[in-house]
């Protein structure tokens, strides 16, 4: 496979995974970005933790789907995530369910 191949491969996984976006951002309430991951979910919980002088956030999600290109199933009944990193919640207005339409 070449790095042409390659790159098109990709390409494509996006733009399937940006249209399986576009079917189900409806049908979430809230949008969580972590340093690795985009998740939609319709229910979450953030905590700070402090262990040994370090904080971190530890995150739980009911009812998610992952941003991921390369996992085979997206969505996922419980997610948690600990991570030193910032972590963004945002809730989706109702007028924010319908995304941009190509």
């Amino acid at each position: 496979m070449s790095t042409e191949d390659l790159e098109k491969y990709e390409a494509e996984m996006e733009l399937k995974l940006y249209r399986e976006y576009r079917d189900v951002v409806k049908i979430f309430k809230f949008v969580v970005e972590t340093d690795r991951r985009f998740y939609l979910c319709n229910k979450v919980d953030v905590r700070s933790k402090s262990e040994h002088g370090e904080v971190f956030f530890d995150v739980t999600m009911s009812d998610a789907w992952v941003w991921d290109m390369y996992r085979p199933a997206r969505f996922a009944r419980n997610v948690r995530v600990l991570t030193f990193k910032d972590v963004n919640v945002e809730e989706l207005a109702p007028s924010d369910f319908e995304p941009p339409k190509n």
